[in-house]
């Protein structure tokens, strides 16, 4: 309450937002302010209105100017380099990047704005491009439209990793009063503001064409329906397209850039409901393939054209097929390179692991959040000891070429599309693939739970359900037994009764389950929503088993968390 009335009398106060505190509900302004809202795993999200647990003009300007004390710490060299701004189609995103730029300006630093929305690893691209110490996108990529978010990025283009964004925090956090933080100009600091647009786009679009392993496979028998849904991968994946020669068939009614995802059931590919409209056309137009973007560009889901039917891949069947595409390509061409790596998380499926072992190139693990693979992605590029084929993630992001240090869902539609045409010349459709895969490798069945659970008692819950499983571990799952437990968090691995320590991550709030089957579950806050998620790998001799399989264990879990 004492920040309530704090908001209230300060005559800083945006007016919207006054007026907007003046009709909360005591329940609504306890929720709005009981705390500060945290970085994540992908930075600072958030519901838009309000509060110091809100995005608002007032928590942007206290992270930017956090970011700004951080950049000017590094020296006149690091602000001279300046950073690039990214944003999305959201709404009071085009105002926070514009602000951010202002106010970084107003602090001595160079800054490069897009001129209007553009996806989130352009603007990666974008701070590698022109030499930038850092980066700031404004968005809150595949969340419902009351959200929006603030991401920082580093001058490799890559999000803040955990000891980087401590510092940054440790600045932000020094800020006592958000409210106080006022943004203007003179002219010579406006001078330190460079919009940038079509070149930019120019080196972006050249580099992503460049990925390409079969430019000349046939293409006019695979037609692709395709959805931005409402964001910003409209331009950038319809233009690569056309320059590739693709057929691409929009989804035109989500090709606008609205805030407000007007003719979307949902703007995440992970949920069925953002593939509405495109199945729609997809069977009007008899069309091969459906490929959808989240908002800001960086996942993509798939539907596939199968017997009839069309089927779409989670995230973790679509990077698997990648997988099998690109090294299988690339081992064909004489292209596989010394010492190949591939990276994906700790909850992404053992499916892709086991491709990529077929062809010689070694996984490495990192914990979720793209940001764990961009840095290992930089350290070798130091070093030379591995050379980079692939990153995934099971959450639909995947990154081919490491020119962007984030997801890139343009890299992935024009790959997955040629994927489509090189196999539609054998005969076969991407689930095709994926059954040889499952044929040759066993049959995986990736699912994941997600439990809602909002506002302060809902954080609360969330923290319960965590210590209940860390206190009192499963020792069976639907009577299989459970063989070892990592514990990210404790940083410690226990198999049968001994524990150990669990090295080369950063600590962080996870447990993974492993069952004598070769299944395994894993458990982890959502570090932008406010969810538990629990995500199964589930071994099965066949579909059918491990479909059977998945139900018995998401029974038994949902009871265990409920």
């Amino acid at each position: 309450m004492t920040q309530v009335e704090k908001w209230m009398n300060h005559p800083n106060l945006d007016a919207q937002l006054r007026e907007e505190l003046a009709h909360l509900s005591e329940k609504e302004k306890e929720d709005a302010f009981y705390t500060n809202i945290e970085f994540g795993t992908a930075g600072m999200r958030g519901l838009l209105g309000v509060g110091t647990n809100r995005i608002n003009i007032h928590t942007i300007r206290k992270a930017t100017q956090g970011f700004a004390n951080y950049i000017k710490e590094n020296g006149t060299k690091a602000m001279e380099r300046g950073i690039a701004i990214g944003y999305d189609n959201r709404r009071m995103s085009y105002e926070f990047a514009m602000d951010s730029a202002a106010l970084l300006a107003a602090n001595g630093i160079r800054c490069y704005v897009f001129e209007s929305l553009r996806p989130t690893p352009e603007l990666s691209f974008a701070v590698r491009h022109h030499h930038c110490f850092g980066g700031i996108m404004i968005t809150a990529s595949h969340n419902p439209k009351e959200y929006n978010g603030y991401k920082l990025y580093d001058e490799q283009g890559c999000q803040l990793v955990p000891d980087l964004a401590a510092k940054v925090i440790e600045k932000v956090n020094a800020i006592e009063d958000e409210l106080a933080i006022e943004v203007s100009l003179t002219e010579e600091q406006k001078k330190m503001i460079t919009v940038i647009g079509s070149e930019t786009d120019e080196a972006y679009y050249a580099k992503v064409m460049e990925i390409q392993l079969h430019p000349e496979v046939k293409k006019s028998g695979m037609k692709i329906v395709f959805s931005p849904e409402h964001g910003t991968a409209n331009v950038p994946v319809r233009e690569i397209y056309r320059r590739c020669g693709y057929q691409c068939i929009p989804v035109l009614e989500q090709c606008t850039p609205d805030p407000n995802f007007s003719n979307t059931e949902t703007p995440n590919p992970e949920e069925k409901g953002a593939y509405t409209l495109a199945l729609k056309l997809a069977k009007e137009q008899n069309a091969e393939l459906i490929l959808v973007c989240d908002p800001d560009a960086d996942r993509m889901g798939v539907g596939v054209l199968h017997k009839g039917e069309y089927v779409l891949l989670t995230g973790n069947q679509s990077g698997s097929v990648l997988i099998e595409y690109i090294l299988s390509q690339l081992q064909a061409l004489g292209k596989m390179p010394a010492n190949p790596v591939m990276f994906n998380t700790v909850v992404t499926s053992d499916l892709g692991e086991k491709i990529a072992a077929k062809y010689g190139v070694q996984t490495e693990k990192t914990l979720t959040g793209f940001k764990f693979i961009g840095e290992k992605v930089q350290k070798y590029m130091e070093n030379q000891q591995k050379q980079y084929v692939f990153g995934y993630e099971e959450s639909y992001g995947s990154l081919i070429r490491p020119f962007v240090r984030d997801k890139d869902a343009q890299q992935a539609c024009l790959m997955l599309a040629e994927a489509a045409c090189f196999y539609q010349a054998q005969g076969k459709t991407l689930v095709d693939v994926l059954n040889e895969c499952y044929q040759e490798h066993g049959t995986y069945e990736e699912t994941q739970v997600s439990i809602t659970l909002k506002g302060k008692e809902g954080a609360l819950r969330i923290k319960e359900i965590m210590a209940s499983l860390r206190n009192e571990p499963l020792t069976e799952v639907a009577k299989i037994k459970v063989t070892a437990v990592e514990d990210y968090l404790q940083a410690t691995r226990t198999e049968n009764g001994k524990t150990a320590p669990l090295t080369g991550f950063t600590r962080s709030d996870v447990l993974k389950t492993y069952l004598e089957d070769g299944s395994w579950i894993a458990v982890r806050p959502s570090g932008t929503e406010p969810k538990c998620k629990i995500y199964f790998c589930v071994r099965g001799s066949s579909q059918k088993e491990a479909a059977e399989k998945t139900e018995a264990f998401q029974k038994v879990m949902k009871e265990r968390v409920a």
